[in-house]
């Protein structure tokens, strides 16, 4: 029950500051209950705990249903646009979530944190190219950590140090995989 009144919380926020700024586009917005049971559906795939980073994190799709559902976890939104990390804030605020919002590039806001931050998962919605970024988190993922990645396609090009371990088809049409990628040992 306290997770759907937090779900419809952050419902009403993300609706109303979209109004104002571009948080999400026309799509999410005429699917947006599709898009918070997708996040759901990857919180119970994943079952996120310990420090969990989210690259990118925009108007918190999927990052805020995912930490609701997530009370074990502890949820870092990495965001570099100045009006959508000040959403967050609020969101995180009014939700209240054990949840932390880095407002800077992701390698900035990698180097603010304390050394000894490990992150379990790495989770990043359509945000650039993959390859390009995952060597830059790779350095603080945890033993045993993964980077789960949602994407239109399932097939990943390769990247260096990494696996696919698993991928999962979410439910919000045909386009939309969940990739879990693990170190290669």
């Amino acid at each position: 029950m306290e997770n759907e009144r937090k779900i419809e919380a952050y419902r009403a926020i993300l609706l109303r500051w979209s109004e104002r700024i571009n948080l999400i586009g026309p799509e999410a917005r005429r699917n947006l209950d599709d898009h918070i049971a997708e996040a759901l559906e990857a919180a119970r795939i994943l079952e996120p705990e310990g420090a969990v980073l989210d690259f990118g994190s925009g108007g918190g799709l999927p990052a805020i249903p995912m930490a609701i559902a997530s009370p074990r976890a502890t949820f870092y939104l990495c965001e570099a646009d100045q009006k959508k990390w000040s959403f967050l804030k609020r969101a995180v605020r009014e939700c209240a979530l054990n949840s932390i919002v880095l407002g800077d590039r992701l390698h900035r806001a990698l180097e603010t944190l304390d050394p000894c931050v490990r992150f379990r998962l790495v989770t990043s919605r359509a945000v650039g190219r993959p390859g390009e970024w995952v060597p830059i988190v790779a350095d603080r993922l945890d033993a045993g950590g993964r980077i789960a990645l949602f994407e239109r396609d399932p097939e990943l090009p390769p990247i260096p140090g990494f696996v696919v371990a698993a991928t999962h088809r979410l439910p919000r049409g045909e386009e939309n995989y969940l990739v879990i990628l693990e170190r290669r040992v």
